[in-house]
């Protein structure tokens, strides 16, 4: 908690300057599973009046990171293997959706943006910041959700990312399994450029499937 900043911007409304530091701290850990959201606290920690840290709990919330116990108040929500499960599994779909209708609406400049943002990603990994490393993750995979024409379906995937997020992050932190990411970004990359599908889906399916793999040895050994 000492180490929590506001990060302001003055383009943004205070309640999402909160909100997004009260996010990233519960992606370090700073804030952890389980720990009570005390508006009274934060607001002294952050210097801000109750209001901005109701309405960004309520954004919390909204993405799952918090949840309110009867009795109790907000809290930040634990990682349980279901709600993984759950969320990868929708994720899992939408992304295999996406890949085919890329490979349908494929563009060269989707093409070319999907390339770069793989580049991003390996140069990224080289680093040790894993907040970039999982914006780089993200990136690659938005520009692939783009090149599927499909607003609705982004869409839907935007209203999962804050869920999504918490999940890629704890899958980063493990160094050792970028090897294997940037060889499956590439194998995807290759997939949709031969416009492969039922090759490219299954990569997407095996790329989430270890994400889901890994996570659950975590959640199980914090247990």
């Amino acid at each position: 908690m000492d180490k929590m900043r506001l990060n302001m911007d003055a383009y943004l409304p205070l309640r999402d300057v909160v909100f997004q530091t009260l996010r990233e701290a519960i992606f370090k850990g700073e804030l952890k599973p389980g720990e009570r959201l005390m508006e009274l606290q934060l607001a002294k920690r952050l210097g801000v009046s109750r209001t901005p840290i109701r309405e960004a709990i309520r954004m919390l919330e909204l993405e799952g990171l918090a949840v309110t116990v009867p009795r109790k108040g907000a809290e930040v929500a634990k990682m349980t293997e279901k709600e993984m499960e759950d969320v990868l599994q929708i994720r899992r779909a939408l992304d295999e959706l996406a890949v085919r209708l890329a490979c349908d609406n494929m563009t060269d400049e989707g093409l070319d943006k999907i390339y770069v943002a793989l580049k991003n990603f390996e140069k990224k990994a080289k680093g040790r910041d894993v907040k970039e490393i999982a914006q780089a993750d993200v990136g690659f995979h938005d520009a692939i959700y783009q090149a599927s024409n499909n607003p609705k379906l982004v869409n839907m995937l935007n209203n999962l990312r804050g869920q999504m997020y918490r999940y890629r992050v704890e899958y980063l932190k493990d160094q050792s399994i970028y090897p294997r990411l940037i060889e499956e970004h590439a194998r995807i990359y290759e997939g949709l450029k031969q416009k492969d599908k039922e090759t490219v889906v299954a990569i997407v399916s095996y790329h989430v499937m270890n994400q889901e793999t890994v996570i659950k040895e975590m959640i199980q050994g914090q247990e």
